[in-house]
């Protein structure tokens, strides 16, 4: 599957996640510890600036826009148009180069949990699609490191080998919840 299609499927899927967002207290509490929902839905929103950033003009700030007047939809809508567009072969993040599919991966990886961290805040039981899981699995597996643990995300939760892939992305970004492993016999 490309970069544009895992972004897409991922895109398609927090939407969903976000939708449910306006009948929940902003103030509740989400599986990212440190954040509540409204704080959860403005880092999509950073995270989807940084991409159209990336996408429309090949270079990503380090510090976030202050322009808050699009909704996420409206951003989601920006990012796809972005990448249909033709977006450039690499991005400046800050001053280092990056390959613009890298970061599209990694945008899926980030909009695909964050939407489901919304979906739970939400009290909305929405799984990720297996195939979508499955392949975002592997770009976390490449991109999140021991040095990214206790920083950007918690310790991995042992999860059984036979796990869903769902369950094992979920489960290698630190996400905690109720079901997250199908075998009892593993303890969190």
């Amino acid at each position: 599957m490309s970069a544009g299609e895992l972004l897409e499927r991922s895109l398609a899927y927090a939407l969903g996640s976000v939708a449910a967002s306006r009948r929940v207290d902003l103030g509740t509490g989400t599986p990212c510890a440190e954040w509540d929902l409204g704080e959860l839905l403005g880092h999509l929103d950073d995270s989807l600036d940084a991409l159209y950033e990336g996408l429309s003009g090949g270079r990503i700030g380090l510090l976030p826009q202050a322009d808050r007047v699009c909704g996420f939809r409206t951003r989601a809508c920006a990012v796809l148009g972005a990448w249909a567009a033709g977006p450039p072969e690499d991005v400046l993040v800050g001053e280092r180069p990056l390959d613009v599919r890298v970061m599209a991966a990694v945008g899926a990886v980030e909009i695909t949990v964050h939407g489901w961290d919304v979906a739970r805040s939400c009290g909305r039981s929405r799984p990720i699609p297996e195939g979508l899981a499955a392949e975002l699995l592997s770009v976390a597996q490449c991109v999140v490191g021991e040095e990214d643990r206790g920083v950007r995300f918690a310790e991995p939760v042992p999860v059984p080998s036979g796990a869903r892939p769902e369950t094992r992305l979920l489960a290698f970004l630190g996400r905690h919840f109720q079901g997250l492993v199908e075998d009892p016999r593993v303890s969190l």
